[in-house]
């Protein structure tokens, strides 16, 4: 399932991934590369 996903970078300079679908569902991160690579794991697999 793939889900649209909106990356902000916030005063700090770290990037923000949230996903518009479902509430409360966002991420942080130091690089783009980083988000990417954390975004691609399945919820709950931490």
């Amino acid at each position: 399932m793939k889900f649209r996903v909106v990356i902000e970078q916030d005063e700090d300079g770290k990037f923000i991934a949230s996903c518009p679908s479902l509430p409360g569902c966002w991420i942080q991160g130091d690089t783009r590369e980083e988000l990417s690579r954390t975004s691609r794991t399945p919820s709950g697999a931490a």
